[in-house]
């Protein structure tokens, strides 16, 4: 980033210059990391509190719900409110809750100051519809693309970074610093990104609520999207709540620091974000999609079996992170393409339900890993998949491949075709 670069990003125009592009990712990774820090720590806590693994589990569980609660409340904010300051004002209660958590006494204390937590990280998801609707329509995945590699290097990355200081500082410190850093973000956003107006008009919250559900039945298409995000994050956060558990089993026994370097293996996953992009900006999207549930239906295979094996953790986190990752992008391109002066309300949809999946997955893989380890946990992880798979097929019978469309072209298609269904039905 050039002074040049920075200098043009703090004037009030809404040109998607690259510094602003490249703020806005630093920003979504910094942030989204809040719901991850705790993963590697999960024995650590155990032990602070003096409860068993599974128990810890709801802390996982607690703020991946309250991330989606916070989709739900203040993401569909972002069509009606100026953007900078709905950031601004997120980042403060965000800071807040980290310093509750850091400084929490019981379990139940953590528990709550970890809802809190993800409440206010919804950060990336009110970013990502403020740079699409920056960017034009033939850059809007690559746009998506780079800011998801940026939240997906902060969900990485947050493990090893939480793993170093907590097994360094103990596990308070590191939320500490988290809270600073929720500082700094504030201060970044008020200098580099300009403000950001409403694409409409004004309205209460209640009544922005009600606009999701007629969203809903003039894009089915996004609730099959969003009902195949959640089956992902679902397999994804099992696997990843219940890889500290393993790790700290025999034949691994690894401390809390080592077990964070895990989230280095997945970076390359996240660096397949720009790529999966473009790609949904040339071709159909939903065919990454197919790849990447067969892909992930095979890491957990492996995992089922071979979890005493170093190399199999090894793949299977880089081929999981990449998997979903891809689905993701492919994903969230699918629905800025239905509806642009929606985006901000069919992200909330989409992130609600896949958030949701997430905390559903972390819970029912700690019971799983707690009743038969990694294989029972693979298990669950699968059904979730074929689930997806199942959403996802329906989605493809539905309307056909398009071979030489691409994804603006495809919601084209999918409307007019809902247009005449709806048609249809009404005569």
């Amino acid at each position: 980033m050039t002074t040049g670069d920075f200098v043009s990003s703090t004037t009030h125009d809404q040109t998607l210059t690259p510094a602003r592009l490249w703020v806005m990712a630093i920003m979504a990774g910094v942030t989204v990391a809040n719901l991850y820090y705790n993963q590697p720590l999960l024995n650590m806590m155990a032990s602070t509190y003096g409860q068993p693994h599974a128990a810890l589990g709801w802390v996982t569980m607690l703020t991946q719900f309250g991330y989606a609660l916070g989709l739900l409340l203040f993401v569909p904010l972002a069509d009606f409110v100026e953007g900078r300051r709905l950031v601004s004002q997120l980042l403060i209660a965000a800071f807040l809750a980290l310093i509750l958590v850091s400084v929490s006494p019981t379990l139940w204390w953590l528990e709550a100051a970890s809802l809190a937590t993800g409440l206010f990280s919804v950060v990336p998801q009110v970013l990502l519809p403020m740079g699409a609707n920056m960017a034009d329509n033939r850059s809007r995945g690559r746009v998506v693309g780079i800011i998801m590699s940026g939240l997906l290097v902060g969900v990485l990355l947050a493990r090893t970074f939480s793993g170093f200081i907590g097994g360094t500082g103990g596990w308070r410190l590191v939320f500490e610093m988290a809270a600073l850093m929720m500082l700094i973000m504030l201060l970044v956003t008020r200098l580099a990104l300009p403000p950001h107006p409403p694409r409409q008009a004004r309205q209460k919250t209640r009544d922005v609520l009600r606009s999701l559900f007629p969203l809903i039945k003039e894009e089915p298409e996004l609730l099959r999207v969003a009902l195949t995000g959640a089956s992902f994050f679902a397999a994804f956060s099992a696997f990843w709540t219940t890889l500290t558990f393993r790790l700290a089993e025999a034949p691994y026994y690894y401390h809390a620091t080592t077990i964070g370097l895990f989230g280095l293996a997945g970076v390359a996953g996240a660096l397949a974000a720009p790529v999966a992009g473009r790609r949904a900006d040339q071709k159909d999207p939903r065919a990454l999609v197919s790849l990447a549930l067969a892909l992930a239906v095979l890491v957990f295979i492996l995992v089922a079996f071979f979890s005493a094996s170093l190399v199999v953790i090894m793949v299977a986190v880089v081929l999981l992170d990449l998997a979903t990752n891809s689905a993701q992008i492919s994903n969230q391109s699918r629905i800025y393409a239905l509806k642009p002066a929606a985006r901000a309300r069919s992200n909330t949809i989409y992130m609600v339900s896949y958030f949701v999946g997430g905390a559903l997955g972390s819970g029912v893989g700690s019971l799983a890993f707690h009743w038969h380890k990694m294989p029972a946990v693979a298990a669950f992880a699968i059904v979730f998949l074929v689930l997806g798979a199942l959403v996802h097929r329906w989605s493809l019978r539905r309307y056909a491949r398009p071979e030489a469309l691409n994804p603006l072209q495809l919601a084209d298609e999918i409307g007019r075709k809902t247009s005449q269904q709806e048609a249809d039905s009404t005569e």
